[in-house]
């Protein structure tokens, strides 16, 4: 037999190589896996750098976040500040400030409230004048007020009459700068024409007019509609500002030329 094919041959040869085999496979296994760790310590590195880069937290500054309990649109109001809701002539600047409300009779109830520059002890009052020369009107009228109540620097003044028919003088029972008074204003309209009954020309002028004439006057005219208001004690008649169905009159009138007729549709029964 061949030494090739000898099993004897064969199994002695066995011990002479194998260990050969397995001295190289035991010098390169250290090797591919101190490889295979390295290749997977760089991957993670690029991968976490890779994400550092691509992560929002860094993606560029932020806007610092408002201090806990503050808004970026509220306003804090500064010490000693107050705020008035009806700042002006009458309120809170020497001036008179008339609000009237029209009646389905022609009549008005009228708030008229009035700071003076200096403080008095009389209070003259003047009604309106009569419309039978007035334009717009040219019809006499006899204007009173009724249900007066007159407030000095908030103290209420009793009075001998609570209407007035003519002008005349009211002694109050302390100086005061601050003036308040309200009333029922009769007898001042004048209707238009059949045809509509609402239609009217009313005359207005503030009661305490005639006590200093420089003061500016507003007027705040509700429940009608204003369709015109003519001045005729200043030198441009027309006085009603805006456009209808928003007219208005015009303000900052000196007192003793605030005499305004006024043309409006009165408000009519429900």
């Amino acid at each position: 037999m061949s030494e090739r094919g000898s099993p004897t041959r064969a199994h002695a040869a066995s011990p002479e190589f194998l260990p050969i085999e397995l001295s190289g496979v035991e010098e390169l296994r250290p090797r591919r896996t101190s490889g295979v760790r390295w290749l997977a310590t760089a991957a993670l590195t690029l991968g976490l750098s890779a994400a550092a880069a691509c992560s929002p937290d860094t993606a560029g500054p932020v806007a610092p976040s408002p201090a806990p309990g503050r808004s970026p649109t509220t306003q804090v109001s500064q010490p000693g500040q107050t705020a008035s809701t009806s700042p002006g002539p009458g309120a809170t600047v020497p001036g008179i400030r008339m609000n009237v409300v029209a009646l389905k009779d022609g009549s008005f109830d009228i708030t008229e409230e009035v700071m003076l520059p200096r403080a008095t002890n009389i209070l003259q009052v003047q009604l309106p004048a009569s419309g039978a020369e007035l334009p717009g009107m040219m019809t006499k009228t006899l204007p009173i007020a009724t249900n007066l109540r007159i407030q000095a620097n908030g103290v209420t003044i009793p009075l001998a009459s609570s209407s007035v028919t003519n002008t005349t003088d009211v002694p109050l029972t302390t100086a005061a700068t601050n003036l308040r008074l309200t009333y029922r204003l009769s007898g001042s309209t004048v209707r238009r024409t059949e045809s509509k009954p609402e239609r009217a020309s009313s005359a207005l002028r503030p009661l305490t007019a005639i006590s200093e004439g420089g003061l500016p006057t507003t007027f705040t005219i509700t429940g009608g509609e204003l369709l015109n208001a003519v001045c005729p004690l200043l030198t441009e008649t027309r006085c009603a500002v805006g456009d209808p169905p928003n007219l208005s009159v015009l303000q900052g009138i000196p007192a003793d030329k605030a005499l305004v007729v006024l043309q409006l549709d009165l408000p009519q029964p429900q």
